[in-house]
């Protein structure tokens, strides 16, 4: 049960003062639970509490606003997406209709990552942490491993389309490398399990470093990735004379071409639709409120319009060249004649694909599998298991079956818009963002987050239903139609259902975790 003001009166709306008493974290997860349950008076449980999962010291913390900038510079500009908004082009979306897609997608997630954001500044803890405010201490768990299960099956993917790329770098260099090529083992090649082990050791190399290598890797990428497709739309708008395919190659218009518009800002939103939730994970090392609002800002809608523009060129220039619309700037790229610059393409696209992986992929299922097993994995031994379980599923055969991908991968994902509706309505409607941090780290009945058995039943609740309902929506062919609004289904009637069944009239107590917190420098 949710506990109340003793004195029935609404605590101020300010987190309470930090306790005076020094918090010095204790070699041991053991000494490290028995300090912060002697600085609270609480019993903070070993199977809740590490240093990973401790909330972040305020002071110390060092994501600013380009920080966070330069995750969306290398997100955004991800193979997936160009591939997607290419897509665009393909079902007959011109010049400005793709533009005004993005921009009305842009504008949402501009909205929902911001308050997603604040989320992790106030509290300084990750998404697994974070959900235990709603679906209880081990409720949570159900949040965190699905959020998990998806981004490591994607993980495993993104790494076998960089080490596409990174075949096609090796071959254009050295030409006696194709034998290597041409042969299949479990169902790649073997060079392509050579680029593929590579970039696994490459990634695991630096995500074992923490969060702190992470944020200096999309930091020295982000740069990169912006330039290089700024000067790959030049090169493509030179080749194509100053000509682009500005209109659409389908001529849709009216009430068709406005559908197809609002489509895909939905599932432009909807593809970030992991990202909402765990966009914690970053910003509970943020240096405030407006280091989120300005990293969102110029990374989202400016970002996500340069990206548009660039998209707009590519393909329009593209057609204008040669009649065909291409698939992503993967092909553009292996049709460079001069080897250097050919390298030198995929070279960014590499670096691209890892910062990609590493924020989207990598991040979320470490933080899941350390709140899984507090009391024995680390950052950088739940980064090791994440990846090896990346590698033994042989996700290029899973990239390779459209079941898969379509029915199991977009399953799983139809269920995160739910998830993020109780979340949010949890903590923005019914708490007013007010929460008891040190609360999150007990396991004692009386625990503001116990509920029944460490579980929120009336978070479950909601969520399975608007579950189903976004399945349905996504996957039934009568409502092909509605098919891309899936996730707003999902999120909305979750939010909803669990805000009407929620007592409205309870009171919470804000509480900060500082005096429980660790210096934010993993």
């Amino acid at each position: 049960m949710q506990t109340t003001s003793p004195v029935g009166v609404d605590p101020a709306p300010e987190q309470t003062e930090p306790s005076t008493t020094t918090f010095h974290p204790a070699p041991g997860n053991e000494a490290l639970c028995a300090q912060a349950s002697e600085v609270t008076a609480l019993p903070v449980s070993p199977g809740l509490y590490n240093i990973d999962l401790a909330p972040t010291k305020v002071k110390g913390r060092r994501w600013t606003g380009y920080s966070i900038f330069t995750l969306w510079a290398n997100d955004v500009h991800s193979l997936g997406n160009y591939a997607f908004a290419v897509g665009l082009f393909s079902l007959g979306l011109g010049g400005w209709q793709i533009l005004a897609a993005l921009g009305i997608g842009a504008v949402l997630l501009f909205g929902l990552l911001s308050f997603s954001g604040f989320m992790g500044h106030k509290t300084g803890v990750p998404f697994p942490v974070m959900s235990r405010i709603s679906f209880g201490i081990h409720g949570a768990q159900i949040a965190s491993l699905l959020r998990g299960a998806v981004a490591i099956a994607w993980f495993g993917i993104q790494t076998f389309l960089a080490s596409v790329v990174f075949r096609v770098m090796l071959v254009a260099m050295f030409p006696g490398l194709k034998e290597l090529d041409s042969n299949s083992i479990l169902g790649l090649s073997t060079l392509g399990w050579i680029t593929f082990a590579l970039l696994w050791i490459i990634q695991l190399i630096i995500v074992s470093f923490g969060m702190e290598m992470i944020r200096k890797y999309e930091a020295f990428a982000g740069p990169v990735i912006l330039v290089t497709m700024v000067l790959l739309a030049v090169w493509i708008f030179i080749e194509a004379r100053g000509a682009i395919q500005w209109s659409g190659i389908k001529g849709l218009e009216g009430g068709e071409m406005w559908r197809t518009i609002f489509a895909g800002g939905a599932l432009w939103v909807a593809i970030y639709g992991t990202f909402v939730l765990n966009f914690c994970d970053f910003t509970r090392s943020s240096t405030s409120k407006k280091s989120i609002v300005r990293g969102n800002f110029w990374g989202i809608p400016i970002n996500m319009l340069l990206f548009g523009a660039i998209v707009v060129i590519l393909a329009g220039g593209q057609y204008k060249i040669n009649g065909t619309v291409i698939e992503s700037p993967s092909d553009i790229i292996q049709s460079i004649p001069n080897t250097l610059f050919l390298v030198l393409a995929c070279l960014a696209i590499l670096i691209l694909t890892i910062a990609v992986n590493l924020m989207a992929n990598f991040v979320a299922p470490v933080y899941a599998l350390t709140n899984l097993l507090p009391k024995h994995l680390d950052f950088r031994k739940a980064a090791w298991i994440s990846g090896t379980i990346g590698l033994i599923i042989l996700p290029w055969n899973l990239y390779n079956n459209p079941l898969v991908i379509v029915y199991f991968l977009g399953g799983l994902g139809a269920l995160l818009g739910p998830l993020f509706g109780v979340v949010m309505a949890d903590y923005w409607l019914l708490r007013r963002g007010k929460v008891n941090v040190p609360e999150l780290y007990t396991a004692d009945p009386a625990g503001s987050y116990f509920y029944k058995k460490g579980v929120n039943p009336k978070a479950i609740i909601a969520m399975l239903p608007a579950a189903a309902v976004a399945i349905l929506v996504a996957f039934v062919p009568a409502l092909e139609a509605a098919a891309p609004f899936s996730w707003f289904f999902g999120a909305g009637l979750a939010a909803i259902t669990y805000y009407l069944i929620s007592d409205r009239s309870q009171r919470y107590n804000d509480v900060s975790g500082e005096p429980i917190a660790v210096v934010s420098s993993h």
